[in-house]
């Protein structure tokens, strides 16, 4: 019997279960994923010597405790269609939701991919055994995602070649604190994409227009695992969270991330009218469960009822759409609207930045459990 990539101990398992699957034509899913945008997923590298230097012995107690749920592995053999998984009607899709969603599926594969990269790659290197034990899960974790991913692509006629991603995709380095903000907050802030739509849909059925919505749950409960795991590596250090350089980057980090995940959901109302749900509510409530979940850490979240929030990241969705447009236009007049929407997106930002933050309390142990 062939191995599935939901039931893979380790991400190797997992990619050469993808990779043993009949071929499909996947250029074009695969030079979607290869993109290198400031809206695109990237594959990240960093200082893995430094990485491997982190001593856990502060959070020692609370490491213990989330190593051995996660090598309890609750979720192994979850992730693959069962009698649960209806029948989609690929050729009947409106045309619109169907390119749409098929960017989420190719955007969401390449984002869960890349943390198996960057994870897989910080295990092969590293020595230290608390450090490289707590990736191999992660990785794991990833790998499944994206061939899980995969499985509902390859429905469709498509497929991200996973292999091909690895070798050829271009990668930016992050010193490892810079690693720390980012990827804590992308693996909360996926958990709380992931719940919202999963509860929004569990009260109103009839919006699930594909049955991968039905294993969010679960997903989702690995990407909190995993932001724990960050919370805890980001607690062996009172620095990273508590100097006044550091303090400025998390708001950076914070403004960012928020920002990134509101242009791009813009970009896709076809599939959020399809989901039933408005992209600034679903953007706001995410917003707000990723703020309320980041006090366990960060020492400050930032102010989305500010009266200049939302009006400031509609700008740079507008000016996101004007450096569209002057790309497809091309020549001068397409150079000058591209850059006159970076001008002002760059300036929408600076004001996002330029809003006081709320501070909060951070508790001693970080560690919290799914509540939503």
């Amino acid at each position: 019997m062939n191995m599935h990539s939901s039931n893979a101990a380790t991400a190797e398992e997992a990619i050469a279960a993808q990779e043993a699957l009949p071929p499909l034509t996947n250029e074009e899913a695969t030079k979607v994923a290869m993109s290198n945008t400031l809206l695109t997923p990237r594959f990240y590298t960093t200082d893995f010597a430094e990485m491997d230097a982190i001593d856990v012995t502060p959070v020692r107690k609370d490491w213990d405790v989330l190593i051995a749920q996660m090598k309890a592995d609750p979720n192994k053999g979850h992730f693959r269609k069962n009698a649960d998984w209806d029948h989609v009607d690929w050729d009947g899709m409106e045309p619109k939701l169907k390119a749409e969603f098929i960017d989420f599926l190719i955007s969401s594969c390449t984002a869960e991919f890349s943390g198996c990269v960057l994870y897989k790659e910080m295990k092969r290197r590293g020595s230290n055994k608390d450090i490289t034990e707590l990736f191999q899960l992660m990785a794991r974790d990833e790998a499944r995602h994206a061939g899980f991913i995969n499985d509902a692509l390859r429905e469709a006629g498509i497929a991200v070649n996973l292999g091909f991603l690895t070798q050829a995709k271009k990668y930016t380095y992050f010193r490892p604190k810079f690693i720390y903000y980012a990827t804590y907050l992308s693996e909360k802030i996926g958990y709380a994409r992931y719940i919202t739509i999963y509860r929004h849909l569990e009260e109103n059925p009839e919006y699930r227009f594909h049955p991968i919505f039905k294993w969010f749950r679960e997903w989702c409960n690995d990407e909190f695992s995993h932001g724990e795991a960050f919370a805890l590596l980001l607690k062996t250090d009172a620095k990273l969270t508590e100097s006044r350089t550091n303090k400025l980057w998390i708001k950076f980090f914070l403004t960012a991330v928020f920002s990134t995940m509101w242009v791009r959901d813009h970009q896709r109302p076809e599939f959020h009218k399809a989901l039933g749900v408005d992209p600034a509510w679903y953007g706001q409530e995410v917003f707000r469960k990723t703020s309320d979940i980041s006090r366990q850490v960060f020492p400050m979240v930032l102010d989305i009822d500010h009266p200049r929030w939302q009006p400031a990241l509609n700008r740079i969705q507008d000016a996101n759409v004007q450096i569209a447009l002057g790309r497809k236009q091309g020549g001068f007049g397409g150079w000058v609207k591209r850059m006159t929407g970076s001008a002002r997106a760059a300036t929408s930002f600076v004001s996002l930045l330029m809003i006081p933050v709320v501070k909060s309390d951070v508790p001693e142990s970080p560690l919290m459990a799914p509540a939503y």
